[in-house]
């Protein structure tokens, strides 16, 4: 009977030995912010913008509110970024892994729930009663591992969540920046619009005075009836990146009719120089940290295979039977796998291909990183030069040009017709400039999405995009 009891505490020893380890490791609960000051305060620190998980009901009406007063005046490209933040559903739809991550963070964190088992027979005159408690203790023991775990998936979704938000922060970048240049393209096809209506009108006269052939009078009207049919393009392309811009936004209704400026800022004065592209983004790029984050994630549930291949099943239980023959018994029973056909070989296999899949995907991901920056950096120094080509010679070309016919035209050395046509000259000259300034705003957007942060030669160029100071990242990717 002392022998009986002698193991029967043994068995009570292992599960409370069990459950003190589990209870010093520390019980998981849910965080007050749901993991999400990683995003709010890489909004602050990169885009000096705010963050908000939008949640109830005073939430949204703060949201409101505030968009409203962003869209009382012109709208700048730092409000159109803060607008988005606020309103784009598909980033908020994106912050709902955070909490599926915690949830699942939360959970590897606690305790298994024991079983119970009842049981009542009765044979002739002997009545039996059996009652028994179980415990996963497998799971018991492997909690803190499996908590760690789950607790890197969580740092993974949480950098997965701030890459996203920085997506939406350079996407209504690049919308707002096509919605203003289509409205300054739309706005000048009007002018040429206007200028062809009124050299058709005056060739008409003319003709009708005997004074101008039928050749050049269908000159005239064949450059106004492009010059119209040119406005109607320009016009649906000016309200296609308007309603992207909205829809980036996540505006609706009297929303959307905000008000844009004129015409896009200007070049900056200077382009810098811009040194160790690489490195920056491989320190900063946070699906760069993702991967590897990932792939820890997969070494410890390698490990966690590794350590459980012949066990998959490890349950301790205690029994309290009765029988009116033998009166009450009490003792503990253990359930386990026994590995006879399958000896865990085909898990180890599978974590292991997993393992190496997601290593070559950091490699994958690192050496993109670096092709990306190289390539959004060389369209970078050219359409900076482009434009800049453009704001110093050809324009100023044209406009020398038009100075001086028009000085004739004043001492009756050339004609309205000359004019009207140098104005056509310049069409293509404008559209190019607009194009070209535009093309390099884009090129701005796409190398600071490419580096993962604004570098502080590029905060220091005047420009629309409030600078970003990166945060100091807690790893290096520089190995890669």
């Amino acid at each position: 009977m002392r022998q009986h009891n002698s193991r029967y505490g043994r068995v009570i020893a292992v599960i409370a030995a069990a459950a003190a380890v589990t209870f010093l490791a520390g019980c998981t609960t849910f965080s007050k912010d749901g993991g999400f000051d990683t995003v709010s305060t890489t909004a602050s620190q990169w885009l000096q913008k705010d963050a908000v998980l939008v949640r109830t009901d005073e939430d949204r009406s703060a949201v409101a509110k505030r968009t409203q007063e962003l869209l009382s005046q012109p709208l700048g490209m730092d409000d159109a970024v803060q607008i988005a933040l606020l309103n784009n559903r598909g980033l908020q739809a994106s912050y709902s892994e955070l909490g599926i991550a915690e949830a699942d963070l939360v959970q590897a964190g606690r305790l298994p729930n024991p079983g119970f088992t009842f049981s009542r027979t009765h044979g002739g005159n002997d009545l039996s009663i059996s009652r028994t408690f179980t415990l996963g203790l497998l799971n018991v023991l492997t909690l803190p591992l499996a908590t760690r775990i789950e607790g890197r998936r969580f740092e993974q979704a949480r950098l997965l969540a701030t890459d996203a938000m920085l997506k939406v922060a350079a996407d209504t970048r690049r919308a707002y920046i096509s919605a203003v240049a289509a409205k300054q393209s739309a706005a000048y096809a009007e002018q040429v619009k206007d200028s062809a209506d009124a050299g058709a009108e005056l060739a008409l006269r003319m003709q009708q005075a005997g004074n101008f052939s039928k050749l050049d009078y269908a000159r005239e009207q064949a450059f106004y009836a492009e010059a119209v049919a040119q406005l109607a393009k320009v016009r649906q392309q000016s309200i296609s990146a308007r309603e992207n811009l909205t829809r980036t936004m996540g505006l609706w209704g009297p929303q959307a009719q905000y008000e844009l400026p004129e015409r896009l800022p200007d070049l900056p004065a200077t382009r810098p120089e811009l040194q160790d592209l690489e490195r920056f983004a491989m320190h900063n790029r946070l699906d760069i940290q993702a991967a590897k984050r990932q792939t820890q994630s997969v070494a410890s549930s390698l490990g966690l295979v590794r350590a459980t291949r012949f066990i998959n099943a490890l349950d301790v239980g205690y029994q309290n039977n009765f029988t009116t023959s033998d009166g009450r018994e009490q003792g503990y029973e253990i359930s386990v796998e026994i590995p006879i056909f399958d000896w865990g070989a085909s898990k180890i296999a599978r974590a292991e291909a997993i393992y190496m899949q997601s290593a070559n995907r950091v490699a994958e991901t690192a050496i993109n990183a670096r092709s990306e920056v190289r390539e959004s950096y060389s369209a970078y120094v050219t359409d900076y030069d482009v434009a800049k080509h453009y704001r110093d010679e050809v324009v100023p070309i044209r406009k020398t040009i038009s100075d001086e016919l028009l000085l004739r035209y004043n001492g009756m050395l050339a004609s309205v017709f000359e004019l009207l046509a140098d104005s056509r000259d310049q069409i293509g000259a404008v559209n190019s400039s607009i194009d070209a300034l535009k093309d390099y705003w884009l090129a701005e957007t796409d190398l600071q999405q490419v580096l993962g942060g604004r570098p502080p030669s590029l905060a220091m160029v005047a420009a629309p995009i409030t600078s970003m100071t990166p945060p100091a990242s807690s790893t290096d990717s520089e190995g890669q």
